[in-house]
């Protein structure tokens, strides 16, 4: 007989919350059968555990807020007086290495890069851990110099502590 295991009742309970919305009234019938029903379809269709990995180091999770804050602000500065500007407008897509070749480091540098005004990922190459990044008006070097400190923000607010080691020793985790 299944039975539900630890990492599956968090899902029990938002499934649950999704079954109340969709019915659009909280009621006890409503919470009851939502349960039921979430209870069925976890015992049903088992997930696996998730090791994300994820871990949350509050220093670095401040410090990547307030250095992203700024970054944001002197990049949309700048790519509004890149675009205000007479003449071509230089743009180039770079493809950046990054040190720490993990999924979910891989994807929240990626996410970080994009929401940087004057860059968009184009493309994530997974097997070698590389960034194909279009970026408007800067420098190569300094392009890419700006993809590896936001690797480096992200992976000290939510890395593991061999992807900061990796980071430290300049290799890849």
């Amino acid at each position: 007989m299944r039975t539900l295991r630890g990492h599956q009742w968090p899902l029990v309970g938002w499934l649950v919350v999704v079954w109340v919305l969709l019915w659009g009234s909280v009621t006890a019938a409503n919470v009851i059968t939502g349960v039921v029903v979430a209870v069925v379809l976890c015992l049903v269709f088992p997930l696996p555990p998730l090791g994300l990995g994820l871990r949350i180091h509050p220093v670095g999770l401040v410090r990547f807020a307030a250095l992203f804050l700024v970054d944001l602000t002197a990049s949309g500065l700048r790519t509004v007086r890149q675009v205000l500007s007479p003449g071509p407008l230089p743009c180039a897509v770079l493809a950046v290495r990054l040190r720490c070749p993990g999924d979910l480091m891989l994807t929240a540098t990626a996410i970080a890069v994009s929401a940087v005004p004057g860059s968009a990922v184009l493309e994530v190459q997974r097997s070698t851990a590389t960034l194909f990044v279009h970026v408007m008006g800067a420098d190569s070097d300094e392009a890419r110099d700006g993809v590896r400190r936001l690797e480096t923000l992200v992976v000290r607010a939510f890395g593991t502590r061999a992807e900061i080691a990796a980071l430290d020793s300049g290799g890849t985790a």
